[in-house]
């Protein structure tokens, strides 16, 4: 199939670009408020969950020490984790990449001037501010009634560090499914790809259970991307990883980034290369 003929735009034409995008977006999701706010509320449901469970593992003892985590700093980490990963999730976004390829409108994206990860991306920035738009209430009461167990404010290289995990975070969860998405090129159904995405996920990011629990079994869980979606920004604020280990920490969650960004550039372009479809 002939290659896209892109015209070249400004950056200030870019930038109107993403903002039209990020606008339309919003409005879009705002649309269905009443039902994004209700999905949003029954996600806080399981910290409840968790927290009667470990309190039954901790026998109602909050002294006891299991890998280093007392019983408060485990309700700690998991209303982090929590947090984390309402940045770092993607849902719909691979199975919706994937079913573009299979429908054929992912042709949009070869004909028009506009990049398909960037579209995505600000689509999903859209969607990220109207859930906290729609949580930040909720989160706000969670966090109050659990203050007793978390800790004091952090100092501001601390909580910077925490910050940039986070959004890092969002990019790297972006991208991990983009590219599960992307791999419908080669592939017509990605569902199994994405399930197994999901547990590995659960396990290895650190939202099932502290990465303490795994290293042993799994020293190299240190180094995948996972453990940024979720255990990474918990841990930073929880004091977990030194200060002077941070700025290693946030450089090797930058270059997890760029490698990711790398492999789906690659994997469009090449996908776009075999890619054909019939019909209007």
């Amino acid at each position: 199939m002939n290659r896209p003929v892109r015209s070249d735009w400004s950056p200030a034409a870019a930038l109107r670009l993403k903002w039209l995008v990020l606008r339309t977006a919003i409005e879009e999701r705002l649309v269905y408020r009443g039902d994004f706010a209700f999905s949003t509320l029954v996600r806080f449901l399981p910290i409840v969950t968790q927290i009667f469970l470990w309190n039954a593992i901790y026998q109602n003892d909050p002294e006891r020490s299991l890998r280093g985590y007392k019983f408060g700093d485990m309700v700690s980490y998991y209303l982090l984790v929590m947090l984390a990963r309402a940045f770092s999730s993607m849902p719909g976004l691979s199975t919706g990449i994937a079913g573009s390829i299979a429908d054929g409108s992912v042709r949009k994206y070869l004909i028009q001037p506009v990049d398909m990860l960037d579209h995505l991306f600000w689509h999903r920035v859209a969607h990220k501010l109207v859930y906290y738009a729609v949580a930040c209430g909720p989160f706000a009461l969670v966090f109050w009634l659990c203050r007793e167990w978390l800790p004091g404010w952090p100092a501001w290289p601390v909580m910077a560090a925490f910050v940039a995990s986070l959004l890092m975070g969002f990019v790297i969860g972006f991208l991990i499914e983009s590219w599960i998405g992307l791999v419908a090129f080669w592939f017509l159904e990605v569902s199994s790809l994405i399930f197994i995405y999901m547990m590995l996920s659960y396990f290895l990011s650190g939202h099932m259970i502290p990465l303490e629990y795994l290293s042993t079994w799994l020293p190299f869980v240190e180094y995948l991307p996972f453990r940024f979606l979720a255990y990474t920004p918990a841990a930073i604020l929880l004091g977990r990883i030194p200060a002077s280990e941070l700025s290693g920490e946030l450089l090797l969650q930058l270059g997890w980034i760029v490698f990711l960004l790398a492999l789906n550039r690659l994997t469009f372009r090449l996908g776009v290369r075999r890619y054909s479809s019939w019909g209007g």
